[in-house]
């Protein structure tokens, strides 16, 4: 049984994702409490689609889930489905547009199975239009969407961002669209068909870059460790690293030129507005530079950050996760595997004072808890057994 006081552990959720962006939003409602079960075809002998199970990755996914493999090409395998859609609140699919007709897993079929379920689901382009039945995959949606246009250093070519960003965007507002689902359908009792796209959260991912040029017809370009508006911002060397700077507005470039001993530059004609700072952005970089190479990172941070001007280091991965900040957040948490022992997986960034999250089971194996679930929904031992005689789960 599930936690009675977590947000939402009174809803049931049947997750047909693979790879990412799908498993990310199911993760979302996982550890806010839903009773997840995770349907999975049964094992053919093949390498599944995401990888092996076993791996971080995987792990990190997964977690709080139940496993049922079930062959849903199959009459049986589908009865058992639909057995399930009658009872759940929530279907989760990442399929190709095309794939989820064929399955009988669209919402016109389910919603007259249960006219309140809620599907939800997440394509690479949207369930239609030109590139609809594209394949989705996180660099193509980056590259389509303009992200990878923006990023990177200028005259070095596109760049993309180091995480699945799109994947990851569209998963967390496929969550968003869920929950906003879930909320209108206490008012009118009634599910709908949600849905998003890894290009749709590229180009709403874009904010204030796409909206310079909706307004004002600006194609932005690479601005590398550069911000495109607030300036002075970057990475600047130091004798150990580098570290990053962020000044916004001339109260804040006042207090920066102070800080790093040079107050002048505060009245230097090339600096002293934020037309001239856009303007002569090299030569500002330089000069503060040849400040920065002088010290050591932990000078300036603690420096500037008392004077009310932003500063941060350059942490690799495991100075994250060493940071006495990151860590005071819990942003890693600790989770125990049958078979695999203890290790970490990444924490919500979502704290809540009542209704807290948690990682209550590790990342189920295949076909896990089919059985009990089977058994839940009234399938006698022997009709269970013949199911895994047919190959149906």
């Amino acid at each position: 049984m599930l936690p009675p006081g977590m947000p939402l552990s009174r809803f049931t959720v049947l997750d047909l994702t693979r790879v990412r962006a799908g498993p990310t939003c199911v993760r979302q409602l996982a550890d806010w409490g839903a009773d997840v079960i995770k349907i999975e075809a049964p094992p053919d002998g093949k390498e599944a689609l995401g990888g092996d199970r076993d791996n971080s990755d995987f792990q990190n996914l997964h977690r709080n889930k139940r496993s049922l493999t079930l062959n849903l090409k199959s009459d049986v395998g589908r009865e058992v489905f639909y057995k399930l859609v009658e009872q759940a609140d929530v279907v989760v699919e990442n399929y190709r547009p095309d794939v989820k007709n064929r399955l009988g897993a669209d919402y016109e079929t389910l919603s007259k199975i249960n006219e309140r379920i809620i599907l939800v689901s997440i394509s690479g382009f949207g369930q239609d239009g030109p590139y609809g039945n594209r394949p989705g995959f996180d660099q193509i949606a980056q590259g389509t969407g303009g992200l990878m246009s923006i990023t990177g250093a200028p005259g070095e070519g596109p760049m993309r961002v180091g995480i699945p960003v799109a994947d990851l965007c569209a998963g967390m507002f496929a969550a968003q669209g869920t929950m906003l689902a879930l909320l209108e359908r206490e008012v009118s009792g009634r599910g709908q068909w949600v849905r998003t796209s890894l290009l749709e959260a590229m180009v709403q991912m874009l904010d204030f870059q796409a909206a310079r040029y909706l307004k004002e017809g600006e194609v932005p370009g690479q601005a590398g460790n550069d911000h495109p508006t607030n300036i002075p911002t970057g990475v600047f060397p130091t004798t150990n690293g580098h570290i990053n700077i962020a000044v916004a507005g001339a109260i804040m470039f006042e207090r920066c030129c102070k800080a790093l001993g040079h107050p002048e530059w505060n009245d230097d004609e090339r600096f002293s507005t934020s037309a001239g700072r856009s303007k002569n952005r090299g030569e500002m970089n330089a000069v503060i530079s040849e400040v920065t190479k002088t010290n050591t990172s932990e000078h300036w941070i603690e420096l500037l950050n008392g004077v009310g001007c932003p500063a941060g280091p350059i942490n690799s991965m495991d100075q994250v996760f060493a940071d006495p900040q990151v860590q005071h957040l819990e942003m890693a948490v600790g989770v125990d595997h049958p078979r695999l022992g203890k290790f970490d997986v990444v924490n919500q960034a979502i704290k809540m004072s009542r209704t807290p999250s948690e990682i209550r089971t590790p990342s189920p194996d295949q076909g896990e808890h089919t059985d009990a679930i089977l058994t839940e929904l009234g399938y006698e031992e022997s009709l269970i057994a013949q199911m895994h005689e047919n190959g149906v789960v």
